[in-house]
């Protein structure tokens, strides 16, 4: 084995394949953010015949479709790349993403086809989901297979490196976009950004059919050692299968919920919870991930020194201990008087929890009208956060501004028994009674752009950025280490993409829907650290330190 110290520098005849491997990564994460960064927007484009607050929840889930079936294309490509070889089969995902992306910018809206619109759209997001799911492993698996031993963390923190740049070059892109098209942007100009992956696609492809087979899988080749049927041997060994859940509990979830925390739920935090405007809270998440992504190579070659599960665990821990404080630091910075007025003028809704709804119709027939559903969903769209006070049973829900003798009082309407349209006309009314008496107690509509705090807001999100990056540089290399050549992609591939597929695609609407619930706009975060606090404890008891394994 050589020394780790050895890991200083990547060899100059392995540059060519770890470019090309992580630059086709790129642009494949490119693909699959693109929907993430304009959720917005596509909920108004392909949800519109829902509610406002129910589109844009259905949005998110159509986000999270595409990590719903990651497993299944881990499974379906990992027993591909154990059979053919890594080379073939992540051309083929790559094919896949690309011309399931470029769909979605021709794609005609809800105005124009109806419910067919988020049906199709749902059927692309589960395409690109069984694409990405076959793409991470065989990039990473090819490349740790070309590194030398001690070298493998810095190698494989490449790759690690582009699913962030993939994020940031989409933020690019929308960025540009919309400087270019102005409000042209949200009508029809989104289209371009997903247009263009048809020209990345053919970078990409070109870049990769230069490449050769993995030396690991032609010598396993030249010896008859593949693996005749990978997910029986991957899966039905019972040590192998072991290994596999606790890879999946005591690594993968905790870095993916790390993962999306930082990046995604940061961005939507920033937009959709405190008001920014949505193209500085793009700049701010863009800044932050330029600053930040040089980490995940220090943290892959540091971990070729000190161990892969010593960082990631650290990770892990300083996420559970600092996200609930950095997150209120964001508020603090990037809207004072929000902060402000939650603090002397805090709001409590005050109902029978009996007639409090969840408020989620997926197919949109419902309608909401008891006194509770029409406070609390007034309050969401206002953007602001409140508490919970029961009210005996059958009462009229009240809004509840300010404390003591002195906090002002709406009482809210019972609409069961209105006409539709006698409902809406007392629903808009009550909505700007509502909006006039926050104004009045000092809760900002949107946020004021010129009090934001910039340099410590793009500060706090490095610093959640960096987290990131120290559960996420190693990862890759620790993976594939755990896991034998023969069933290698299939092995690691299936708790990866459980892990950041479910545990990390389904955070944003998963802490969207706590908040929405509790009406605590910092709820949301006991989704991600408490995984986070299970990975920790799980890692830390049950999984080895690889980074001076051999692997054949």
């Amino acid at each position: 084995m050589q020394p780790a110290t050895q890991s200083a520098g990547v060899d100059p005849s392995h540059r060519r394949v770890i470019f090309a491997s992580s630059l086709g990564t790129v642009f494949e994460w490119y693909d699959f953010y693109l929907y993430g960064a304009l959720s917005a927007i596509i909920s108004r484009q392909f949800f519109s015949g829902v509610d406002e607050t129910t589109g844009y929840v259905f949005a998110l889930l159509a986000f999270a479709a595409g990590f719903f079936v990651r497993p299944f294309g881990a499974i379906v490509f990992g027993r591909l790349g154990d059979l053919m070889g890594r080379k073939h089969t992540f051309l083929i995902t790559i094919v896949l993403m690309g011309v399931s992306t470029a769909l979605v910018g021709v794609l005609p809206s809800y105005e124009s086809i109806g419910v067919a619109a988020p049906i199709i759209l749902i059927a692309l997001r589960l395409l690109q989901g069984l694409a990405l799911g076959g793409e991470y492993g065989g990039a990473a698996v090819y490349v740790a297979e070309h590194a030398p031993d001690g070298r493998r963390g810095l190698y494989t923190s490449w790759i690690q490196t582009t699913a962030t740049l993939g994020l940031f070059l989409s933020l690019l892109v929308i960025l540009g976009c919309r400087w270019v098209f102005g409000e042209a942007f949200d009508r029809w100009a989104w289209r371009i950004p997903f247009l263009l992956s048809t020209v990345l696609l053919g970078i990409s492809v070109y870049i990769r059919l230069q490449l050769q087979e993995s030396p690991a899988f032609l010598q396993m080749k030249e010896e008859g050692r593949l693996a005749k049927r990978p997910l029986r041997e991957a899966f039905g060994d019972h040590a192998n299968r072991r290994l596999v859940l606790l890879a999946l509990v005591g690594a993968t979830a905790g870095q993916a919920v790390i993962w999306y925390g930082g990046q995604f739920y940061a961005l939507f935090f920033l937009e959709k919870t405190l008001q920014l405007e949505a193209a500085s809270a793009n700049l701010i998440i863009a800044a932050a991930l330029l600053i930040g992504t040089p980490f995940f190579v220090i943290f892959g070659a540091l971990s070729d020194r000190i161990g892969r599960k010593t960082i990631i665990m650290a990770g892990c821990a300083l996420a559970v201990v600092t996200y609930f404080p950095t997150f209120k630091a964001i508020t603090h910075a990037a809207n004072p008087a929000l902060e402000r007025a939650v603090s002397v003028a805090p709001v409590s809704v005050v109902a029978d929890p009996a007639a409090c709804s969840l408020q989620f119709d997926p197919i949109g027939k419902q309608t909401f009208r008891r006194s509770c559903d029409i406070v609390k969903a007034a309050l969401a769209k206002a953007g602001v956060p409140y508490s919970n006070v029961d009210a005996p049973k059958g009462a009229i829900a009240e809004v509840r501004i300010g404390t003591g003798v002195d906090a002002f009082v709406l009482t809210a309407f019972d609409g069961a028994a209105l006409t539709t349209t006698d409902f809406r006309r007392s629903s808009e009314a009550f909505s700007t009674r509502l909006r006039a008496a926050l104004e009045t107690a000092g809760y900002p509509s949107k946020a004021d752009m010129s009090a934001v705090d910039y340099p410590r807001v793009i500060g706090l999100c490095v610093w959640l950025i960096v987290l990131v990056t120290m559960v996420y540089g190693p990862i890759a290399a620790w993976l594939v280490e755990l896991f034998p050549a023969r069933v290698r992609y299939t092995s690691m591939s299936l708790p990866y993409h459980l892990g950041n597929g479910w545990f990390g695609g389904f955070l944003p609407v998963t802490s969207f829907a706590i908040v929405a619930a509790t009406g605590d706009i910092y709820a949301g975060l006991w989704y991600p650290v408490a995984v986070a606090l299970i990975t920790l404890v799980i890692g830390c008891l049950f999984l080895p330190e690889t980074s001076r394994a051999r692997i054949g």
